[in-house]
């Protein structure tokens, strides 16, 4: 089966590690801004005061006083808890701050739009991708059992090079890198898994679908396996079916999501009203336990998407988003062994069970879906 041109080219040569939560990849990610010596860029959804903010923006401050040109695009719902004493200090320092889609009842429905992307880029020699904010939910100095759960990916190499385009073009406002401009222009697709070999899928705030196209197809040409793991369930229908058919044509198909540790509990019983069906179809469902599980990444075969997509309407129609893929075999290793280690950790929902569930649960997933519902019906006009 053929499969159409993506929009970014892959890109070989790269090198990735999977960095797992926060005691892996806040150290490696500190060291990685201390070497820094022409450029660092930095785009965060989440950031609020505390010991995880107080050792990036240090950090940050630190190499712009050196002279290393600092750009942190912040968004300014998911950081508005950031005080004004940090926001001083990395002015004074002479770090460029500046805050995406400022709240404003002015903007009106376009104050949804929000910049979810979480991205550091340093000298284009090195980059971090995946899902992790500025606060302590994420890491502290000191061991905490209950921070999230994420991951983000350290990359060098010629993918570098689209990151910090993606990064150049919102910052500087250009309307350049569109997802339907790119795809007219018929990237060569390449098929086959190789060493290092990656590219970068995005989603904009003009319903730019590169990141749900991407995953359609790879749904579509799924043979062995599939794992998604998210921690906002709220799929598109278009989602939701080719998962279900991929189980029923007997790909195991796995999703590992949130338990009662979660940030927001409606969203978790809005998309429970997913599962009879989807159980019902072959799916898996895992939901994980010892805390929660904020990270976003898909494994379909030996193809991985990884990054700040929560593969729900809300990313896919209104944030800015962006993901690594990656064929690289010993990332998709990496990826493989550790979502199969989390779904050890998580409690494995059966059809049986999920037909004998209590009905105060039935009701909150009945109440929490109806706004839902509303969405899901304007969405879906909207394509």
């Amino acid at each position: 089966m053929s499969i159409d041109a993506p929009v970014l080219p892959w890109r070989a040569d790269n090198q990735f590690e999977l960095l797992v939560d926060g005691v892996q990849f806040m150290p490696r990610l500190l060291a990685a801004l201390q070497q820094a010596q022409r450029h660092i860029d930095v785009c965060l959804y989440l950031a609020e005061d505390g010991l995880c903010a107080s050792a990036l923006f240090d950090a940050l401050c630190q190499q712009a006083q050196r002279g290393v040109r600092v750009r942190v695009q912040l968004d300014a719902l998911g950081s508005r808890a950031l005080g004004n004493t940090w926001r001083q200090r990395l002015a004074a320092a002479g770090v460029v701050l500046r805050w995406f889609n400022p709240l404003s009842w002015r903007r009106g429905l376009n104050i949804f739009q929000r910049d979810h992307r979480k991205l550091i880029l340093i000298d284009g020699q090195a980059g971090f991708v995946g899902g992790m904010g500025a606060t302590d939910e994420f890491w502290t100095p000191e061991p905490w059992p209950l921070q999230w759960h994420e991951v983000m990916v350290y990359m060098t190499g010629p993918v570098l090079a689209d990151w910090q385009a993606l990064f150049d073009n919102h910052w500087d406002n250009k309307p350049s890198l569109s997802w339907r401009t790119l795809r007219r222009a018929h990237h060569p697709w390449w098929p086959q898994s190789a060493q290092g070999l990656g590219r970068v899928a995005f989603a904009g705030c003009e319903r730019q679908g590169d990141i749900l196209w991407s995953l359609l197809q790879r749904l579509k040409l799924a043979q062995r396996q599939v794992c998604l793991a998210t921690p906002y369930f709220l799929p598109t229908w278009s989602v939701r079916r080719q998962l279900i058919k991929a189980a029923k044509r007997g790909v195991q198909v796995r999703l590992l999501l949130t338990s009662s540790y979660t940030d927001h509990p409606p969203v978790r019983y809005a998309g429970q009203r997913y599962y009879r069906r989807l159980l019902k179809a072959g799916v898996e469902i895992y939901e994980y336990q010892p805390r929660f599980l904020h990270l976003k990444a898909v494994l379909v075969d030996d193809w991985v998407s990884i990054g700040s997509c929560n593969f729900d309407y809300w990313g896919l129609f209104f944030n800015l988003d962006a993901n690594l893929e990656s064929q690289d075999p010993s990332l998709v290793q990496a990826v493989a062994d550790m979502l199969a280690n989390d779904c050890q950790l998580s409690l494995s929902v059966s059809y049986q069970q999920w037909q004998q569930r209590p009905r105060s649960v039935r009701l909150k997933q009945w109440l929490w879906s109806l706004p839902d519902r509303l969405l899901v019906n304007l969405l879906d006009r909207r394509q």
